[in-house]
């Protein structure tokens, strides 16, 4: 099968294929209001929240309410922002100048009112935990300032919006405020440097990279404008690269960072048959994707096919993954896509994934490496570039009752690798799993002794990868249960 014949972007439906966009309860905006004027209509601690909020915003605001709660007066006392009490409640007047209204109305009728009064002046209006009354939302925010994230879950669930902000904020760093202002510094400066779209695309990539890394320092700015001339260099060579991305056993919240990063900066994505859709989704909407498929028993693309795709690719200047099932340099042909690379000197990197054998392990609840019944491990081929059983297998090795083995691609072989086993030595009552598409959606699993190994296959099936765990350390889930896993196609 030649490579050359597939197009970009053509994969089959719900396979990474951009869609339009879906609908959205509410539409994420930004708005700017410093120096502008905002209401805010009652003296609550809700009332307080929401006028720090519009003051840290940079507006001028206007507090209408005869009595205060003691931290609203303290905010506005305090004087670290533009605050203006007008010691009464609002009227249709109050409306005049303003920007957006907000309320903290203690009946539906005041909520209603104070809308109609909005809505009458032309002000965009927020009735705080009315939503029948609400113009706009606020939701849970992240700040990062000049990086603001803003979260809104359309008042269904706020619990769910603020765990969401909490996990954000653990995966960003409070210095991505210190590079979003030097992004803001140097931008003009970089875009009259750097040609549109590619260079620019790379010196910010290289950017972000920093950002995430560690906090600027104060040669900062001048080491990212001294790389600009570089990158203008590499990129009139025509200067491409490849990134040998690992996506894991096909769960998506499996992918590193990294590698989530790789797929955002690719332009072009060489991705294997078993990368599911769910990865592909976290890679940047313009990338074009070329599925590349191998699976044994099926028509498949060549190795050297793929190899002079990456190498035309690169040469072009494009940034090329290379996204392969599992990890890239467990049975996933890395060691010979490198050598070509190399030779055409072409920078190559490894993003590392989780190989499907750990996968398993996790979802067992297995260690591979038991210190009660095992010395080693060994992640073994179950077969030969010609399908079969490879000859030059050490089996006596593989037999020994202090090792686990994890048979990968075995399902075609296994009657001989159960045979192959027993011949050397080992019990034929060892513990055996046999686990087809860990971690994706129709994953199963049959369990029971080595000597009945070919019937586990018989009745999983080897349509879909497979693996083979042979060893003590599978004893607890040989013991719960002998065949198929009950249920186990809905795991």
């Amino acid at each position: 099968m030649n490579i050359r014949s597939l197009q970009p972007n053509e994969a089959p439906i719900g396979r990474g294929q951009r869609d339009r966009m879906g609908p959205l309860a509410t539409l994420p905006v930004f708005y700017k209001l410093d120096g502008k004027k905002a209401l805010i209509s009652g003296g609550s601690d809700a009332a307080a929240w929401k006028a720090e909020l519009l003051s840290a915003a940079g507006a001028e605001v206007h507090v209408f309410a005869e009595d205060l709660k003691p931290d609203f007066a303290a905010l506005i006392a305090d004087g670290a922002g533009a605050y203006v009490w007008h010691k009464r409640p609002w009227a249709s007047d109050s409306f005049q100048g303003m920007q957006i209204a907000i309320c903290d109305a203690a009946s539906e009728g005041e909520a209603q009112a104070f809308y109609c009064g909005a809505r009458a002046a032309g002000v965009a209006v927020n009735v705080i935990d009315k939503p029948t009354w609400c113009e706009f939302q606020f939701g849970s925010i992240v700040n990062r300032s000049p990086a603001v994230i803003g979260i809104s879950t359309d008042g269904a669930a706020p619990i769910l919006g603020q765990a969401i902000r909490r996990r954000i904020e653990t995966l960003i760093p409070p210095s991505v405020a210190a590079w979003a202002k030097i992004a803001k510094q140097i931008r003009a400066v970089v875009n009259g440097r750097l040609e549109p779209d590619g260079e620019r695309r790379a010196f910010w990539e290289r950017f972000v990279d920093r950002a995430f890394a560690a906090a600027p320092t104060a040669t900062s700015v001048q080491d990212l404008l001294s790389g600009t001339a570089a990158l203008a260099r590499a990129s009139a060579r025509g200067a491409g690269c490849v990134t040998l991305v690992g996506a894991g056993p096909g769960d998506a919240e499996l992918l590193t960072l990294k590698a989530v990063r790789a797929l955002q900066a690719a332009d072009v994505i060489l991705f294997d048959d078993l990368v599911s859709a769910e990865v592909l989704e976290l890679a940047r909407r313009e990338a074009k994707r070329m599925l590349v498929g191998k699976r044994g028993g099926r028509d498949s693309c060549r190795q050297e096919d793929i190899n002079d795709t990456m190498v035309s690719l690169a040469k072009a200047g494009r940034r090329v993954v290379r996204l392969k099932g599992g990890d890239p340099m467990i049975f996933g042909r890395a060691g010979e896509e490198i050598a070509r690379l190399r030779v055409e000197g072409i920078p190559v990197s490894v993003v590392p994934g989780i190989t499907s054998a750990l996968a398993m392990a996790a979802d067992l609840g297995v260690s591979l490496t038991h210190r009660n019944h095992a010395r080693s491990v060994r992640f073994v081929t179950g077969h030969s570039r010609h399908g079969e059983l490879p000859d030059d297998l050490d089996w006596a090795g593989i037999a020994d009752s202090r090792t686990t083995t994890i048979f990968y691609m075995g399902g075609r072989t296994a009657a001989k690798i159960a045979t192959k086993l027993t011949e050397a030595g080992m019990d034929s009552a060892t513990q055996v799993v046999v686990s087809k598409s860990v971690s994706r959606h129709g994953s199963d699993r049959w369990t029971g002794p080595l000597h009945a190994l070919p019937e586990g296959i018989a009745i999983t099936g080897c349509d879909e990868p497979l693996l083979i765990g042979i060893g003590a350390v599978f004893a607890p889930v040989t013991s719960r249960q002998y065949g198929r896993a009950p249920g186990a196609a809905l795991l």
